[in-house]
């Protein structure tokens, strides 16, 4: 009996997670079908791992965001100007989708600038018609939902 415990455990610190078959490196990394919605996306670290209930998505402290996102929130609440302003406050298709079924124009996506990136980079923030806002830091791949104020 001790001896099968002793397989388990260790087969499971080392079970590896599989990939997908003609994924390359950069797609390695991506959360695979089975990753939970609440994935937390990287570059933000949730707020201890709570869930929003209607959601499903992690929180995530807006204190905790990178810097540029926080610079992206302060020119979402005033309007503009953005960085990118052809791509900024344009309609967010939700193909992937992660966050709640809406409208098609129901949410708008905004750069968060990304440092070194030679182009807009992979980071959004996403807000939707009630004002609720999500954090990607991978392009789409994951969201967490914005704690606003915390």
């Amino acid at each position: 009996m001790v001896v099968l415990v002793a397989v388990v455990a260790v087969m499971s610190l080392t079970r590896t997670q599989p990939v997908a078959r003609g994924t390359g490196p950069a797609q390695a990394a991506r959360p695979s079908a089975t990753t939970p919605r609440s994935a937390s996306p990287t570059n933000a670290s949730p707020t201890a791992g709570r869930t929003d209930p209607s959601t499903g998505l992690v929180w995530v402290a807006e204190s905790a965001l990178p810097p540029q996102a926080r610079d992206t929130l302060v020119a979402i609440r005033a309007g503009g100007p953005f960085r990118y302003p052809r791509n900024d406050g344009v309609t967010y298709g939700n193909r992937e989708r992660l966050l709640p079924a809406r409208a098609s124009d129901y949410y708008k996506e905004y750069t968060v600038v990304t440092p070194g990136s030679p182009d807009r980079g992979p980071r959004r923030i996403v807000s939707g018609h009630a004002g609720e806002l999500f954090y990607t830091g991978d392009h789409y791949a994951s969201f967490a939902r914005i704690r606003v104020g915390a």
